[in-house]
């Protein structure tokens, strides 16, 4: 075998993991979180101000945001169960030290410490948890895309071949899951004072850049001969082209139907489109083409992956459309927080029951096709993750409580009530005050395409530089992590001078 045909078997043929495994995974974001906002306190506690230094920051965010990440899908894979333990366990450790060393004048009961947690106020208009998930989906696939080359990442987290539930599969449906929560339709509060289609033509524009990346990547991946796993899109479909469309297609539909509906359209697409799959030959064909044997002939068959699994796609983008809106609306204190944390997790558990009644009565979970069990299974677990994201930044709401002036990057932070600040004149800190402070997480969501793709042409230099497949496991966590690294001080020095690389 030649090494490009090599490389191609080394992420073919795969099975997927467990969904426990996958669950343990999705911990591990929020408690890096959680570890990295009480450090900061406890830092404050310390020395009575934040980190001001650039260069400790940036090391800081990325030794406990990313390279625990890292470590647990390449050489910590085998305990990755007793690694949220452990970050837990640390994180209690740090609470338990800022509780015990708070300055006695502020030191009042700890019942009325959580009444006054309850009755918190926080600003209504930036949610952080959704700011963070849409930059970790962006980090997890950024590690993998390139680990997933090296044998230290366990092939149970590669894409599955036909049906399973691989890391890889979730990060897909997760991306597009992550988009649609800030898509034009959740983001725009009067739709009424505006023409109907606005949004489609607005993302006509906006798209262009998607499909001249797919376009771009297209054309390099074929005149390089760079390795591809056909069967994922096709033979010229990638996920860009995926993106595009997806976003097009969302916005004719929410244009034609009312957007607090759109968890309707969603679930009448996925079950049609599943209906067709179980009912039709519409599933031989995309496993095995329009003859039976795996042909390519012809720009339907040679793309069948990518182009019906569409379909698939748009039910999640339009099932997360419905996810935004419900999270933006008007819940500013920490008590409505908690009572949506308590919807989340009843979503959560419906969609599971869905995904087992699906696989018992139709078919196992498969990305390839994007079938219904899919969209159950990805929209599962990313509201399970923007849950524990949820959970994260109230406990360090709750901990900034116990030491009054400090503040935590991307996080919430306690406002006046609303008929205080109007009687009182108060001003609230709102989102450009947060996302303008040093924080990597908020350096990635400033350039998140170009975090994507600087992470694809690094891999792609990678790979094409390194015989991945042999490499040792030092050798592949030096390069691992100096590839993150090298992506987020990019990052991190457009932020620090206020450059967004967005012209569309």
């Amino acid at each position: 075998m030649s090494h490009k045909q090599l490389k191609e078997a080394f992420v073919s043929n795969l099975n997927g993991t467990s969904l426990l495994e996958i669950s343990a995974g999705l911990s591990l974001p929020p408690l890096c979180l959680l570890c990295r906002g009480l450090l900061l306190i406890l830092y404050y506690l310390h020395h009575g101000k934040p980190v001001s230094s650039r260069k400790y920051s940036l090391l800081l965010d990325f030794l406990v945001l990313v390279s625990p990440l890292l470590l647990s899908c390449t050489v910590l894979s085998p305990i990755i169960f007793f690694i949220p333990v452990i970050l837990a366990a640390f994180c209690a450790g740090i609470f338990s030290k800022i509780y015990s060393q708070r300055k006695r004048e502020a030191r009042v009961p700890f019942g009325q410490i959580v009444q006054e947690f309850q009755k918190a106020h926080l600003d209504p208009e930036y949610i952080p948890a959704i700011t963070v998930f849409r930059v970790y989906v962006n980090v997890l696939t950024s590690i993998s895309i390139l680990a997933v080359d090296f044998p230290q990442y366990p092939r149970r987290y590669a894409k599955a071949e036909t049906y399973g539930t691989g890391v890889m599969d979730l990060g897909v449906g997760a991306f597009v899951f992550g988009n649609a929560l800030v898509c034009p339709e959740v983001r725009h509060k009067s739709p009424t004072t505006q023409p109907r289609f606005s949004n489609l033509a607005r993302q006509v524009f906006s798209v262009w850049p998607l499909i001249s990346l797919g376009v771009g990547r297209l054309l390099s991946v074929k005149s390089i001969e760079y390795h591809e796993h056909t069967s994922e899109y096709g033979v010229h479909w990638n996920f860009f082209f995926t993106l595009a469309l997806v976003r097009l297609a969302a916005s004719l539909l929410l244009a034609i139907f009312p957007r607090h509906k759109a968890w309707l359209v969603a679930l009448a697409l996925a079950v049609l489109y599943q209906l067709l799959l179980s009912t039709t030959s519409l599933k031989m064909f995309v496993l095995h083409g329009s003859d039976g044997r795996d042909s390519r002939l012809g720009f339907l068959d040679a793309n069948r992956e990518g182009l019906l699994s569409l379909l698939g796609y748009l039910a999640i983008y339009l099932a997360s459309v419905q996810v935004g809106l419900w999270l933006l609306q008007h819940r500013g204190s920490v008590r409505g927080w908690l009572a949506a944390l308590g919807g989340l997790t009843l979503a959560v558990l419906v969609l599971l029951v869905l995904l087992q009644l699906c696989q018992a009565c139709a078919e196992p979970v498969s990305r390839r096709m994007a079938n219904l069990p899919f969209c159950a299974w990805v929209l599962a677990h990313c509201l399970l993750l923007l849950g524990f994201f949820v959970l994260a930044d109230l406990t360090l709401v709750f901990t900034k409580l116990l030491v009054k002036g400090s503040s935590v990057p991307c996080c919430w932070e306690v406002v006046q009530p609303p008929d205080a600040r109007k009687k009182h004149g108060m001003v609230v800190v709102g989102r450009e005050d947060k996302l303008s402070q040093l924080c990597l997480i908020s350096a990635i969501n400033k350039n998140q395409l170009l975090f994507f793709l600087l992470a694809n042409v690094m891999t792609g230099a990678v790979n094409i530089l390194i015989d991945t497949i042999h490499s040792r496991a030092a050798f592949t966590l030096c390069i691992l992590h100096l590839y993150m690294f090298l992506n987020c001080l990019i990052m991190y020095t457009l932020h620090a001078r206020n450059i967004v690389l967005k012209f569309w």
